[in-house]
């Protein structure tokens, strides 16, 4: 894809933000664009951190591992994002190149994190995956599990994690009201979570993408991941 379309995409999701923050009564800035960057190689990317884009979104570890480090060296300094299912035996990896993973959703992943981040000396950003519909599997489905591991949070159990919020994939649907329902869920759970755990940021909403961010940015999303709608589809032929 072309670099001027990249900017022109970049430029129209921008632009369709912050007038979703503004029907929704919310201050312009308020939600943060994560470009899904995933299945496209680094001079795409880098095309994109050209147009003035700063945070992107991986689910493919090592993939991610490959394109970044070479992003890195060749001068860039773009923030990474982990949205995808983690698995244990990738977490050195992904706490190496992330500054936030966002799909943290089980006690084992979180002591792993921990464990490899004191390793290396490295503090990350992390949100807790909820699973808030029928078609997602991924995500805590227990809140009893899910306030274990924050209350372990705000104990200080793990000092080289920050727990910033939550996130969550909407259920694959045209339903827009099952997809409201989604994020309606996640909001309504992070501020019962806040109010509980007044000592940590829990802030961050990450939910809604391509299809669906103008619904989440309605219900409170501080982040949304956009992929198709900036980079378009991969060709897979090359």
């Amino acid at each position: 894809m072309p670099e001027t379309n990249i900017n022109e995409n970049l430029s129209k999701i921008l632009g369709q933000i912050r007038e979703c923050e503004k029907n929704a009564g919310r201050s312009m800035g308020s939600v943060s664009l994560v470009a899904v960057s995933k299945f496209h190689p680094a001079e795409i990317v880098i095309s994109a951190i050209d147009a003035g884009q700063k945070i992107f979104g991986e689910n493919r570890v090592q993939e991610a591992a490959e394109k970044f480090d070479f992003i890195r060296e060749s001068g860039f300094s773009p923030e990474l994002h982990i949205i995808g299912s983690l698995q244990r035996n990738k977490v050195k990896t992904a706490v190496r190149i992330a500054q936030c993973i966002e799909s943290v959703d089980r006690l084992e992943l979180i002591e792993e994190i921990e464990k490899q981040c004191a390793k290396i000396g490295k503090t990350i950003d992390v949100l807790f995956e909820i699973h808030t519909g029928e078609e997602s599997k991924a995500g805590f489905t227990s809140e009893e599990s899910l306030l274990e591991v924050i209350s372990n949070c705000n104990q200080g159990v793990y000092p080289h994690i920050k727990p910033k919020g939550f996130m969550t994939m909407a259920p694959n649907t045209t339903d827009k009201e099952q997809v409201r329902a989604s994020f309606r869920t996640l909001r309504l759970l992070r501020e019962k979570m806040q109010s509980q755990f007044q000592n940590l940021d829990l802030r961050e909403l990450s939910m809604g993408m391509s299809g669906d961010f103008p619904i989440a940015i309605e219900e409170g999303a501080t982040i949304v991941r956009v992929g198709t709608a900036i980079f378009g589809e991969r060709d897979y032929s090359k």
